[in-house]
């Protein structure tokens, strides 16, 4: 049996410089999918708020890793 290994390259990010946070306006890195709708929130405020909105959330798309230096 010939097993061989496949790099799967990581996604692409979802947000663009066009999405904005809700809560103040600044570069979107959070995009939080609820069953009601998304919220997008910048780096800062999605960590203000991740402890009441992640046991909400359907799907918590962190790309903070993303930010260009």
């Amino acid at each position: 049996m010939d097993v061989t290994g496949t790099l799967t390259p990581a996604p692409s990010p979802t947000l663009t410089a066009a999405d904005r946070c809700d809560r103040c306006g600044a570069q979107g890195r959070v995009r939080v999918v609820l069953s009601s709708g998304d919220l997008i929130f910048c780096a800062h405020h999605a960590k203000a708020y991740e402890d009441k909105l992640k046991s909400a959330a359907v799907e918590w798309v962190d790309e903070t890793a993303h930010i260009e230096p």
